[in-house]
Order: structure tokens, then C-alpha cells, then sequence
């Protein structure tokens, strides 16, 4: 999120999922330093309470309620605790400062209207990073569905994204097959299954490589070998094994360095940004690998021979947009024997 929020050009960040998906850790460690901070915590058998700031007075918005059905929402509101919280929130959006956090904005909240409306104007006056509860709730779905919010469900924060990782390449430029060359006590392609490791509806590799393949059905990754001569033949070859996806992100098998934070990265600006090709750039200059929407999957499966996804990129340059990263090695490949081991030397 550290990557792809800022691309996005929002204004806000909301977070949502089940419990238990890690919203108030993640929420905590992307702005642990934030002094506008609202608390919500709950005791167990007793109520549920929000702070202002750190040391603000600790007030009991809900009380437990054991007549009410279960699990969820056996919270009674406090009406009065909650219209008093609201006059506060009003009073957090006039101090200084850019960001608010709120770590939990859920069913209690929904149920005061004023309470609502302080938390909208806070959202045009403040910066707001959020955790809000997964809840049919009609208020909760209209903050999620906000144009000016980045919105990531932890449960499904991918979406049905497909990658096939080009493992194809005949290496004579290295010599050999550098795909199973050591790269710090392992094979170099095992790095590009690593980077793209549970993040992918489904994910396959394409090579003409037995001992590829072997090593890829040895770690549980599905693979497609072919001795077809193209460049071309592995794209299709990968889309066709994929079946329908919403996207794909054509990885090389050969780039030690990429990062598996900016493969999701990716994914998550893909999700903000369903329509563009996404690829990451190191000060402007973009690489591999390249995130493509279904729309582009008809041209890729009819690429001229020999081409690579590069082709569609070239004709479609108005819908390519770009990811910074802050290390230019990571987006080189090791075409070579001294290209590997200035990679495996870089730190």
C-alpha cells in the first residue's frame, strides 16, 4: 500500500475485511506517528469505548446487550456518548494537521446520524486513514464507494488476477540455461516464484525447460512445457492455460531482485485503475513485469510472431501507467554471467 496508494492520486485510504484480516495492525503500521488518532476497543461482556488522541477521556458509545441476537451487533448504541463524540470529531477537523486515523468505523457509529455527518465533513477536511468494518451497512458501503477513497478489502484485495511467468528463453547470451543458475544458494527462477508467491487467483509457468518444469511440479507451481520457438507461443500459451481472469501480469523468470511488495503493489493500483496496463518504472524509465487487463488479452493471444507483450504496450501508450520503485536493480534481468552476479552482489 506504501507503493501503490500514491499512485492512485486518492485522497483517502479505507480498509476493510473480516475480523481477524489484520485491519488495526496494518493501520497502525502505516502511520503509527499520526497524533490525530481515534480509538475504538471493546470489553468483552461490557461496552464498546472511543479515545480522541492519546490521552483523551475514554467514552462508552455501546453496552453490551445479551438479549440481542449474536454474534454481531449484540452492542446497545449510546446515542448521547455518540452525539458528544460527534461535537469532538467537528472540533479534530479544525486542528492542525493533515491525517486523521480512525481504527474502526462500524455499526455503532452507523446508527447516530450526527455522528455520520462529523465524519463526513472530517473527510473534507482531513486526510483520513480508516479501518471500517465488513458490514451490509449502507453508510459503511457509501465510504467504501468513495471517489476520492483507495479502498482495500484484506480478504480479497487482488481481485481474479492471473500471472504467467516467461520462463521460455534459450539463455545464449549467458550461455547456458540461466533460469537454474545459482542465485544466493538457489535457482534464479525460484526468485520469480517467490515474488509472485499467493497473490494470483492462479499462476503458471511457461518453459521448454524439462528441469524448469520439474523443479516448478517439485514446489506445487503449475507449469506448461512446449518446444515452441516464440516469444508469441509463451504469451498464448500462458493466457490460454489461465482461463478467465479480470487481469494478467506477465512476469519474467529471470529478474532476481523484483520485489514481491511491488508485484501486490501492482495488483492494488489494478484495482483502482481496472482499464490501464501497469507496469513499475525506476525514475520514469519502465519494466518488467507488465500488468495487463482482460481487454488487451484478445490482442496478446494474436500477437505477430515473435512479438512479446511489449507490442500491445507500443500501441496503446495513452492507457500504460507507471509504478515508482526506488531501486533500479530490480527491474533488471541477468542476461548474462556478470549481469547475475552484479545483482547477486547488490545490496
Amino acid at each position: 500500500m506504501r507503493l501503490s496508494f500514491p499512485v492512485s492520486g486518492k485522497r483517502h485510504l479505507l480498509i476493510t475485511g473480516s475480523r481477524g484480516a489484520g485491519k488495526s495492525t496494518l493501520l497502525q503500521g502505516l502511520l503509527p506517528e499520526a497524533a490525530l488518532r481515534i480509538t475504538t476497543w471493546a470489553e468483552p461482556g461490557q461496552g464498546v469505548y472511543l479515545r480522541f488522541g492519546q490521552q483523551g477521556e475514554a467514552v462508552r458509545i455501546g453496552t453490551f446487550d445479551p438479549s440481542l441476537p449474536g454474534p454481531e451487533n449484540r452492542m446497545s448504541p449510546e446515542g448521547e456518548a455518540l452525539a458528544k463524540a460527534a461535537a469532538q470529531l467537528d472540533r479534530l477537523a479544525m486542528q492542525p494537521g493533515e491525517w486523521a486515523v480512525i481504527d474502526e468505523i462500524g455499526y455503532l457509529e452507523c446508527t447516530c446520524e450526527s455522528y455520520c455527518r462529523s465524519l463526513l465533513s472530517l473527510l473534507e477536511h482531513k486526510r483520513v486513514l480508516a479501518a471500517v468494518r465488513r458490514q451490509a451497512l449502507p453508510f459503511l458501503g457509501q465510504l467504501l464507494g468513495r471517489e476520492d477513497a483507495f479502498a482495500v478489502d484484506l480478504d480479497a484485495p487482488f481481485g481474479t488476477s492471473g500471472c504467467v511467468i516467461m520462463a521460455s528463453g534459450l539463455g545464449q547470451r549467458f550461455g547456458s540455461n540461466k533460469l537454474l543458475a545459482d542465485f544466493h544458494g538457489q535457482p534464479l527462477v525460484c526468485r520469480a516464484l517467490e515474488a509472485t508467491e499467493g497473490l494470483f487467483a492462479r499462476r503458471v509457468v511457461v518453459t521448454r525447460h524439462r528441469q524448469v518444469a520439474a523443479l516448478c511440479g517439485e514446489q506445487g507451481v503449475e507449469c506448461v512445457l512446449h518446444d515452441l520457438p516464440d516469444r508469441s507461443d509463451t504469451v498464448r500459451l500462458g493466457l490460454e492455460a489461465l482461463g478467465h481472469m479480470e487481469r494478467c501480469l506477465f512476469c519474467p523468470g529471470d529478474q532476481p531482485l523484483l520485489r514481491r511488495d511491488t508485484v501486490a503493489a501492482l495488483l492494488l493500483c489494478a484495482q483502482h485503475g481496472p482499464d490501464a496496463v501497469w507496469r513499475p518504472a525506476f525514475e520514469g524509465s519502465p519494466g518488467a513485469p507488465v500488468l495487463f487487463p482482460a481487454w488487451a488479452f484478445p490482442e496478446l493471444l494474436a500477437l505477430p510472431t515473435g512479438m512479446g507483450g511489449g507490442y500491445v504496450v507500443k500501441k496503446h501508450p495513452e492507457r500504460v501507467r507507471l509504478l515508482p520503485v526506488r531501486d533500479a536493480y530490480e527491474l533488471m534481468d541477468a542476461d548474462t554471467p556478470g549481469a547475475l552476479r552484479r545483482l547477486a552482489e547488490h545490496r
